[in-house]
């Protein structure tokens, strides 16, 4: 019921942290995987890896939050293999952190495009020719802080409460063609994003103490559940946001 060998999966942002393992683990499951994220030079260091692990790759750098990269990402991927049967928006940013009573309109604008724009334009470029196929799956990367007030990434939480209803409506939309859309919400995850946590012993202890499962997650812990949500194991499940969290939000 894993087995995704013959699908084409698409994962942005999916040189290192939680993308790169998704995009892992999809190629042990048998998939060719597309490598995306800014720096052409980090797409090809990556695809080359798994090239050398047997897999089949295709490395396209993409800056998600120009439509015009995006286009270029969606056209280079059926170019070559001819389809795309998964598609993660895992991309995303977050450039400040503070308040959002100090949040310039400029960081706004280059959360939400990047999140929220990015994702919604993907999936219009993506979702046509996946319905064409007979199908498909949908992730998109949400969070935990979509599901509660935070001081200070506040406009994150924002566009991670937005993707959880972009999912929604996705799913509705899309449904009749047999295309799955869900959402992930990780909670921490030792990442470069929670670099400045993790690394200092005090707060990450506290973090793990405030968790049930007495820990912080690790990249492939979200990637086993996007590997559920792409495969056919998750065929009856659509529009749902998925938490893993350790079980943070629960206490």
């Amino acid at each position: 019921m894993f087995d995704l060998k013959g699908k084409v999966a698409l994962v942005t942002g999916s040189t290192r942290g939680i993308g790169r393992a998704i995009a892992e683990h999809y190629a042990q499951a048998g998939a060719k995987v597309v490598i995306s994220s800014r720096k052409e030079e980090a797409c090809e260091r990556v695809a080359g890896e798994l090239k050398a692990a047997g897999h089949e790759v295709l490395a396209v750098p993409c800056n998600v939050g120009r439509k015009d990269e995006l286009q270029r990402l969606v056209d280079r991927t059926l170019e070559v293999w001819g389809g795309i049967d998964i598609l993660v928006c895992n991309a995303a940013t977050n450039p400040v952190y503070g308040p959002m009573s100090e949040l310039t309109d400029e960081a706004w604008d280059k959360i939400m495009n990047t999140n929220v724009r990015s994702t919604f334009q993907l999936c219009n470029m993506v979702l046509p020719q996946m319905a064409q196929r007979g199908g498909g799956s949908v992730i998109l990367l949400s969070s935990i802080a979509a599901l509660r007030g935070n001081t200070v990434i506040g406009a994150y939480g924002v566009s991670k409460a937005a993707e959880a209803g972009l999912t929604r409506n996705l799913a509705a939309e899309w449904g009749p063609k047999n295309i799955r859309v869900n959402a992930i919400a990780p909670g921490l995850i030792n990442t470069d994003f929670a670099k400045a946590l993790v690394e200092d012993p005090v707060r990450r202890q506290r973090a793990e103490q405030a968790t049930p499962l007495r820990r912080i997650g690790e990249p492939k812990d979200i990637a086993g559940v996007a590997l559920f949500l792409a495969s056919e194991a998750s065929a009856y499940v659509t529009g749902h946001l998925l938490v893993a969290d350790g079980g943070e939000t629960i206490v």
